[in-house]
């Protein structure tokens, strides 16, 4: 029996980023944007848990992504659409990076990633 993991957040990127970027489609230039949010809307899920971050994404779904809050360092957010959903980077003590696309009710995704951050970098260690 493994343990239970309590989700925050899962699910796809915000309805808006679809409809905007169906929207500047119109346009001949907004074509590659509105192609890329319609995969996004398709195939990219979120799962946040209160002890990992799980990015699902890529060609049908099948690049998953799993990142435990004491690998993170940094965490940058950056509002889109009015505000309503944001693009999230956090930044791994390897150096990578895991990007986060149109995530809705960003800015509390955001600080709920930090408290979990917090709290893991004040935990003690277990090393002997």
């Amino acid at each position: 029996m493994g343990i239970r993991e309590e989700i925050y957040y899962e699910g796809g990127p915000h309805i808006g980023d679809l409809i905007l970027n169906l929207l500047i489609g119109l346009t001949v230039i907004g074509i590659p944007l509105t192609v890329g949010a319609i995969v996004r809307a398709l195939w990219l899920r979120f799962r946040i848990t209160d002890r990992r971050v799980t990015v699902i994404g890529g060609w049908m779904g099948r690049d998953r992504t799993d990142v435990i809050y004491s690998e993170i360092v940094k965490v940058v957010n950056v509002p889109r659409g009015i505000g309503a959903w944001g693009d999230m980077v956090l930044t791994l003590r390897n150096g990578n990076r895991l990007e986060m696309r149109a995530i809705p009710n960003f800015r509390e995704v955001y600080d709920y990633i930090n408290e979990r951050i917090a709290a893991k970098s004040s935990q003690p260690s277990n090393v002997s």
